[in-house]
């Protein structure tokens, strides 16, 4: 998550650049060309710009999509932070008097359950953008935690060892760790540590962390649809071409009777790389904001939203030793 004011004008126009490269290109070709006499190559500018608002549409509908995800993402976790909090106290003070122990260890596996799921949700995908050169080039202004170390010397600081490889011999391990709550609670209600309704309680939150952890996954796991992703990119694609050609005969006539007729045709040049860049940042926006979960700029926080939540429990049990908050890096927190 970008946490600064805005992004930079620069670091938009550096993040675009290739694309900026490709559009000049696109937009000289058919200049050069018909300045060198080729000027049949002109075309009506009339259904380019109907072509230009399908695409508008288009682009806007992905875009919203793209939001619409992200955002939803977003209120997932705040769920799991305020789940996980309500869990942590009703816990407490469900069976600390009568075993601290335990509500330490269901603690923990708690902890060592967030640090599954993020790790689960940073997992590349064929669909998601990272191992692209525009959008891998930008993640070396920040660190991705889940890249920086395993799951296996994560889970080391929460799990005892022979749960440690009990759990990463699973596939899904934060699922594992939910039944291995459930599997406890359960022992502690056949022992009598805690009543009908704490047992519904506290049970009641395991589900509520099931039900999140598996939309998260929903979101994940299934991406935005190919068939509109790919008429998204092959309508923007034939815009972006066809738009110099479309203005060439109005930049060419632009300069007619004046000292300057002739060479207002270079003028296509710079306004239709404008036109063009406009559309397809856009369109990059939205690819940048539909994966929440891949490790862009634009993700939900997930890593520092479980440390808020470890910090959080910790402090509910009254220990001094709690772990720093995670900061941005170059105004990039995930």
């Amino acid at each position: 998550m970008h946490s600064g004011k805005r992004f930079g004008a620069r670091e938009f126009i550096i993040w675009t650049r290739r694309s900026i490269y490709a559009l000049v290109i696109l937009s000289a070709i058919p200049t050069v060309l018909y300045f060198l006499g080729w000027k049949f190559l002109s075309v009506p500018w009339q259904p380019i710009a109907i072509m230009g608002t399908a695409v508008a549409f288009i682009v806007g509908f992905k875009n919203n999509a793209s939001y619409s995800r992200l955002w939803e993402a977003r209120q997932i976790y705040g769920a799991i932070i305020n789940d996980s909090r309500s869990f942590g106290y009703i816990l407490r003070d469900a069976l600390l008097s009568k075993d601290s122990g335990k509500v330490k260890e269901m603690f923990l596996r708690h902890y060592a359950w967030l640090t599954a799921l993020r790790f689960q949700l940073r997992e590349p995908r064929a669909w998601e953008n990272m191992g692209s050169d525009q959008f891998d080039e930008y993640a070396k202004k920040y660190d991705i935690p889940e890249r920086l170390t395993t799951l296996d010397e994560e889970l080391k600081k929460y799990l005892s060892e022979s749960e440690l490889q009990y759990i990463v011999s699973k596939k899904n391990r934060a699922t594992q760790l939910i039944a291995s709550q459930s599997k406890v609670l359960s022992e502690a209600y056949e022992k009598g540590e805690i009543n009908d309704f704490q047992w519904t309680q506290i049970n009641q939150q395991l589900v509520k962390f099931t039900d999140n952890q598996g939309k998260a996954e929903r979101i994940k796991n299934f991406p935005y649809p190919r068939n509109f992703s790919s008429i998204t990119t092959y309508l923007l694609l034939l815009f972006i071409v066809f738009v110099p050609f479309g203005l060439l005969k109005e930049f060419d006539k632009l300069g007619e009777g004046t000292s300057v007729e002739g060479w207002t045709l270079w003028f296509n040049i710079p306004f239709s790389l404008l036109v063009t860049w406009c559309f397809h940042t856009l369109d990059s926006v939205g690819e940048a904001s539909v994966n929440p979960f891949e490790g862009s700029p634009n993700d939900v926080p997930i890593t520092q939203i479980s440390r808020t939540i470890e910090i959080d429990m910790r402090d509910m049990l009254d220990e001094s030793d709690l772990p720093p908050a995670i900061t941005p890096k170059n105004n990039i927190v995930l």
